[in-house]
């Protein structure tokens, strides 16, 4: 008899995020998978331990690793020294490795809010009223805090990005599995981030966000572009969420849901079929 393959399913189900129910995601996309797998789903500080029993580990809604950083950085370093297959892979170049890719997509000149992290680059900064401010290390909102110009000069560079505030239209985030398109949703009020509507993007939108998809190079796995309009009509990147995106499947018709379980499907069955790393 064939064996199917056996996944480990990481997830917090009782972790609480305003206005979004991890658990609920979980709880249907783990009863999904089971039509191809054999699962198991545990909290994040198991898997490292559990893990080596299953052929694949998919990470999903973990919650913010900074809350449990030791015991993640243990999981990832355990991982990469028996080649275990992480989905998704831990070499994500985004959110996955910190707030860092923000600078450097800065840098290089790519559509996203412009940001710092040294004093003298305040320059490279637009001049507007308030500044967003967050660690390096943040998560989830924590620790962002608003401030004018004139505070910018007492700021505890380091550990700190620095961003203008901007005036947008609304928030958009497009999904994808692999390198594939699967739909894309939009918050039409900017005060309300989780109250999200279908949006059907243009084009020049799925342009736009695949620039990033080929910036990060990841093979397999689930990535989330969140981006704003800006009142001029442009788009610009606010976040790429590789490491553990929520993907707000109870606001996509059946169809789309149906569909997107199974990209997913078959982007872990390729996963499971290629090379382990070494």
């Amino acid at each position: 008899m064939h064996r199917r393959p056996s996944v480990l399913f990481v997830t917090d189900l009782a972790y609480e995020a305003r206005g979004r129910r991890y658990c609920d995601e979980d709880i249907f996309l783990s009863s999904r998978l089971r039509d191809d797998f054999d699962i198991a789903l545990c909290h994040p500080l198991d898997a490292a331990a559990l893990m080596d029993a299953f052929d694949a580990v998919v990470v999903r809604n973990s919650g913010p690793v900074l809350h449990y950083q030791k015991e993640y950085d243990a999981f990832r370093e355990q991982a990469a020294a028996c080649g275990t297959r992480v989905y998704n892979p831990l070499s994500g170049r985004a959110d996955m490795a910190g707030k860092q890719y923000l600078l450097d997509l800065t840098e290089a000149g790519y559509p996203v809010i412009p940001t710092i992290d040294r004093y003298e680059n305040l320059g490279a900064l637009p001049e507007v009223d308030q500044y967003v401010v967050k660690p390096k290390a943040g998560a989830d909102s924590i620790g962002l805090d608003f401030v004018s110009r004139e505070q910018l000069d007492g700021l505890a560079y380091g550990g700190i990005l620095v961003q203008p505030r901007v005036d947008f239209r609304y928030e958009v985030s497009f999904y994808y599995v692999d390198d594939a398109f699967q739909y894309a949703l939009h918050a039409p009020d900017p005060e309300r981030r989780w109250v999200l509507e279908p949006y059907r993007p243009t084009d020049a939108d799925l342009g736009f966000a695949r620039r990033f998809i080929d910036w990060n190079t990841l093979d397999h796995g689930i990535q989330r572009v969140d981006a704003c309009r800006t009142q001029e009509g442009d788009l610009l990147l606010v976040e790429l969420e590789d490491l553990n995106p929520y993907l707000s499947l109870d606001h996509v018709d059946d169809i789309t849901r149906a569909a997107f379980v199974t990209s997913m499907t078959a982007s872990l069955h390729r996963l499971l079929e290629a090379p382990r790393a070494e």
